[in-house]
């Protein structure tokens, strides 16, 4: 059940429901089927465990609010210092590990797929500061440097291995000294914070190799190549592979303090000779009409996909750079794919809760204080149930009516209106003067649209209009146009009012 999917579950499937029982996984779902619940006034049982907690939300239509109508606070974020340059725990090696894979295997394709198919994609990209130079860079190593074999993506999985597990670790430390202390007199290298120890590749380590295989496999999707498995292939093409060697970088600023991410950093500044440069480096897209690279999308459920061992073998090698206790696939799989498991306690007394606020929703006329929201967790224990929170109102102008999230205007006359009818029905039935219409992103009509235009539009029926606008077709079975609508009431002050559900067949 989703946006993608209202052609199949249409007005008449939500039409023909008695109400909604969710067991839905993340919250752009729930929110989703939340707003049909909404829309098509029927109630909901929201319902999740996580872990040994769970809890139960009952929906009543025009009592409570609904699921949409708060939020739950975000979740704590890892400071950006911390997992780029102090972790100290294996879950920021891990969501680490993570980025580099969005960064390297799905982003840096997506930019180049942009670059080759949005002619102003460049223009746009010089009005992002500091976002620039990096991006040009990717999408000049992966088309300039494209691989035509599995051997050159092994090399360029070796190059990245000396990057992100030597090079980085001994910027660092050329940064920051073992020996070096704070302005207090303290040793910088403390408490949280562990001096890294650059790695040296050996073909012979597993764990080295892992991510050879995984990276190269990885890349070579990208690129539509063949990949492999046979670790002897590997051993050799790495073998080949010219490694720089490493030469720190004067003046690079590192970030040590987590509390400098909360504030909104100065973007680096671009140098636009060095854009320019590489822009000059880059094929046209011309020259590469048609062509494209295939971003990989993050499945964690797939075990011959190379997602998880990259991920696995990314977190542990950054885990030895810092001394850190290493996690088995199982373990980083958990993590990187935020897997908690179910437990059966939990589902099963989160399912009795649900079916008595079911046995309440089927007796009609009960007032709100009898429904019970539930919240449990069974490892403190902890069992807590309060009453579903009303619906705020809001009031049409000084002395209009109440309204809610529940309340819409329903237009149904039968047959289809036109502009014009549409506006004279709320003058006449509502005393409210439209000032605006709008379906979706389109301004069907404004007290500031041109006469002639006006004059063009006032005759046609609302459907029309919409088709004509928006430049979009209806749903074979859809029935109804959901309008916004800007009024003023009789006193002539801008009132906030409800949406408009208008329907215009199936009568």
């Amino acid at each position: 059940v989703g946006a993608e999917t209202e052609e199949v579950f249409d007005d008449a499937f939500w039409d023909q429901l008695s109400g909604v029982c969710n067991a839905l996984d993340n919250v752009q779902a729930r929110l989703y089927v939340d707003q049909r619940c909404v829309y098509y006034q029927k109630s909901l049982l929201d319902s999740g465990t996580l872990g040994p907690k769970g809890n139960v939300q009952v929906v009543v239509p025009r009592l409570t609010e609904s699921y949409g109508s708060s939020r739950d606070p975000p979740e704590k974020s890892i400071p950006v210092c911390t997992l780029k340059n102090f972790p100290n725990q294996i879950e920021h090696t891990i969501q680490w590990a993570r980025d580099l894979f969005e960064g390297l295997f799905r982003q840096s394709a997506e930019d180049v797929n942009a670059y080759l198919s949005q002619p102003d994609y460049l223009a746009v990209l010089e009005r992002q500061p500091g976002v620039r130079k990096p991006t040009l860079e990717s999408i000049a190593s992966n088309l300039v440097q494209r691989p035509v074999s599995l051997e050159q993506c092994a090399v360029w999985a070796r190059l990245k291995f000396e990057e992100f597990f030597h090079h980085q670790s001994a910027q660092l430390i050329f940064n920051f000294p073992l020996d070096m202390t704070t302005s207090s007199g303290m040793p910088f290298w403390s408490g949280p914070k562990r001096p890294p120890q650059p790695l040296q590749f050996s073909v012979d380590d597993p764990l080295h190799l892992g991510l050879i295989i995984a990276a190269a496999n990885l890349r070579a999707f990208n690129y539509g190549l063949k990949g492999s498995r046979d670790p002897e292939f590997f051993k050799k093409a790495v073998g080949a592979a010219m490694v720089p060697e490493f030469v720190p970088k004067q003046g690079l600023r590192i970030q040590t303090d987590p509390k400098e991410g909360e504030k909104p950093a100065e973007p680096p500044l671009d140098d636009d000779d060095e854009c320019d440069h590489i822009i000059k480096s880059l094929p046209s897209p011309s020259s590469l009409a048609g062509y494209r690279m295939l971003p990989v999308e993050f499945e964690k459920d797939d075990e011959n996909n190379f997602h998880i061992d990259f991920i696995a073998a990314a977190s542990n090698l950054r885990a030895r750079n810092y001394k850190i206790t290493e996690a088995d696939h199982h373990r980083t799989k958990q993590i990187a794919g935020k897997i908690i498991p179910a437990i059966a306690t939990t589902t099963s007394l989160v399912t009795g809760l649900v079916c008595l606020e079911l046995l309440k929703l089927m007796t009609p006329g009960k007032p709100m204080e009898a429904f019970k929201n539930g919240f449990v967790n069974v490892a403190l224990p902890f069992l807590s149930f309060s009453e579903p929170l009303a619906a705020p109102s809001r009031k049409i102008g000084t002395n209009g009516p109440e309204w809610t999230l529940w309340d819409r205007y329903e237009v149904d006359e039968g047959r289809e209106l036109t502009l014009k009818e549409f506006i004279d029905f709320f003058k006449a039935k509502h005393k409210l003067e439209v000032t605006m219409v709008s379906s979706g992103v389109s301004i069907l009509y404004s007290f500031f649209t041109n006469a002639k235009k006006l004059a063009e539009r006032m005759p046609m029926t609302m459907s029309q209009l919409v088709t004509e606008v928006s430049k979009t077709e209806f749903k074979p079975n859809q029935r109804y146009i959901t309008f916004e609508i800007c009024c003023n009431d009789a006193d002539d002050e801008d009132v906030e009012v409800p949406f408009v559900r208008y329907k215009f067949r199936g009568w």
